[in-house]
């Protein structure tokens, strides 16, 4: 039985999310539910290094930041013992209220979460795998969208949803940041973004598709802008050696603020199923997202109204992506949704 109540004395929260953006992203709409519910509660995120810079922007959910030097059997950073001790430590001393395991399902992590020694521990739970019996451990659901899952377990705890948009602020250094990558004059809602990349090799769409359809925005009028990290400038390289026609090169010259920018004033976004999704997801920036993991229902946008989702795994056909991109080019899509 679930015996947590939301109450005034919830002082000091912890949440453990240590995953990359597009993880990160889909957990907003449950933190902003638990601001809500919690105005005054001093909320802080332990996670991967680079998300300090998330807490910095999302500071109307976070206050603070503390970095997780890994842990044994978590893939994304290495462990570092000491580190981890020192870790503890702080988190430990904090004396947190409320500590919300927000990584998974739990089997690796919940042991390491209770560790945290919060007053209450709330998070997921597998069968056959340790959990604290106390009544504020949801079972994971394996299915349905990664948003709706945190939303369901803030709402276990009692906390009112606040809606599944997602959000991404962006604020004037983000777009002096644009200023400074010196991509020529692009008119907003005159070019599409062409997003090759993805962190695992195996959510990569062929280079010769994005290649082309890139060219077949260009053949439409619109400038085609090439975006992605500098680990992804081969990728983005390549798909500029297979365009008939010349694109602008964002890629590793943009920081993510400056990525964000680009986004919001896009005609379209062409991505994988990956961080930049997220992103045109929470500007409502149209976009033709190409799931390769097998995962769309998870993953990928929940509004398909302006956000056309193809299950690569499932439904491998070149000619769905250009009759999708041929509809959303018929039409000024912010105006008229109804394809």
């Amino acid at each position: 039985m679930n015996m947590f109540k939301p109450t005034e004395d919830i002082k000091k929260i912890i949440i453990f999310r240590a995953l990359q953006l597009g993880d990160m992203l889909c957990a907003i709409p449950a933190i902003r539910a638990l601001r809500y519910a919690y105005p005054d509660a001093e909320i802080t995120l332990t996670g991967l290094p680079w998300a300090a810079s998330l807490v910095s922007r999302f500071s109307e959910y976070f206050d603070g930041f503390i970095h997780f030097p890994g842990y044994p059997g978590l893939p994304e950073q290495g462990l570092d013992t000491k580190a981890f001790t020192a870790f503890l430590s702080e988190v430990q001393s904090a004396n947190f209220d409320l500590a919300l395991q927000m990584q998974g399902n739990g089997s690796v992590v919940n042991p390491m979460v209770e560790l945290f020694n919060a007053r209450y521990t709330a998070g997921y739970y597998i069968e056959r795998h340790y959990y604290p019996d106390n009544g504020l451990f949801l079972r994971y659901r394996d299915f349905g969208s990664e948003i709706e899952r945190h939303i369901a377990l803030m709402e276990y705890l009692g906390i009112p949803s606040r809606g599944t948009d997602l959000e991404f602020p962006i604020n004037p250094d983000d777009e002096e940041d644009l200023l400074t990558a010196d991509l020529g004059d692009l008119e907003p809602g005159n070019y599409v973004c062409i997003h090759p990349g993805s962190r695992g090799a195996w959510r990569q769409w062929p280079t010769a598709y994005f290649a082309d359809m890139a060219d077949y925005c260009a053949e439409q009028g619109l400038d085609v802008v090439l975006t992605g990290t500098k680990d992804e400038l081969d990728i983005v390289e390549d798909v500029r050696r297979q365009m008939k026609y010349p694109p602008i090169i964002a890629a590793g010259k943009t920081s993510l603020g400056a990525v964000a920018v680009l986004i919001r004033d896009a005609y379209l976004l062409v991505s994988n199923c990956t961080g930049v999704s997220h992103m045109a997801s929470a500007m409502k920036t149209p976009s033709i997202v190409i799931s390769m993991d097998g995962e769309p229902d998870r993953w990928a946008p929940i509004n398909r109204e302006i956000h056309y989702v193809i299950d690569w795994t499932v439904n491998p056909d070149f000619g769905l992506a250009q009759y999708y991109l041929k509809k959303f080019l018929k039409k000024t899509i912010r105006q008229d949704t109804d394809l």
